[in-house]
């Protein structure tokens, strides 16, 4: 699979499937992914070859900077994302440089966001299941939510929502979040992590 112009990119938003997990930090990768969706005008549907929720659209402005997108949601389960990402990436024809992850990120303060290529998994449980299933040389927007207070358990943490007083911003956080992936998609990964990576 060669990184050729009109290969389509392949955002995915990491999280957990179900009601009880909607709110939670673990699930901030499918509230970006959903915005994009939104933005796009598209409606999430079961992917034929993989478990996941997809959207089919173009982001970006018109012209050569306007790509074929693919939202995904992997149903999975978090520690199981990389089947579904492989399996829509080798279905959709994806280059590995042009798939994105849109993740929470322990050791980043609440809304921060940094963008990369590549790394470790960090103990992120989606992420090491993704490069165990493709290798490390993916897109990352990596959504900062803090560490645990005092002695909270990390699994406790991410799988519990957001506080109320983080809540209050977390709607503008995600929206700036779903523009740093529109930017990086359009522009290029050093001109969105100048201008997003804070």
């Amino acid at each position: 699979m060669t990184d050729d112009a009109n290969a389509p990119w392949l955002i995915v938003g990491l999280g957990n499937p179900g009601p009880e997990y909607a709110a939670n930090r673990h699930n901030v990768g499918f509230m970006v992914v959903d915005l994009l969706a939104d933005r796009i005008g598209g409606k999430f549907k079961r992917a034929q070859k993989a478990q996941a929720q997809v959207v089919e659209g173009r982001m970006g402005p018109p012209g050569p900077a306007n790509r074929r997108v693919i939202l995904a949601k992997p149903m999975s389960y978090m520690n199981l994302s990389g089947g579904p990402v492989t399996a829509l990436r080798d279905f959709y024809k994806v280059p590995t440089a042009r798939v994105v992850a849109v993740h929470d990120e322990l050791d980043i303060d609440y809304g921060v966001l940094r963008l990369k290529i590549g790394g470790g998994d960090n103990g992120h449980n989606g992420l090491k299941s993704m490069t165990k299933a493709m290798g490390p040389d993916y897109h990352r927007v990596r959504f900062g939510i803090g560490r645990p207070p005092g002695r909270m358990q990390v699994a406790d943490f991410v799988l519990k929502d957001f506080s109320s007083t983080e809540r209050k911003e977390l709607d503008y956080f995600v929206d700036r979040a779903a523009d740093s992936v529109e930017c990086l998609v359009a522009e290029g990964l050093e001109r969105a992590q100048s201008a997003y990576n804070s």
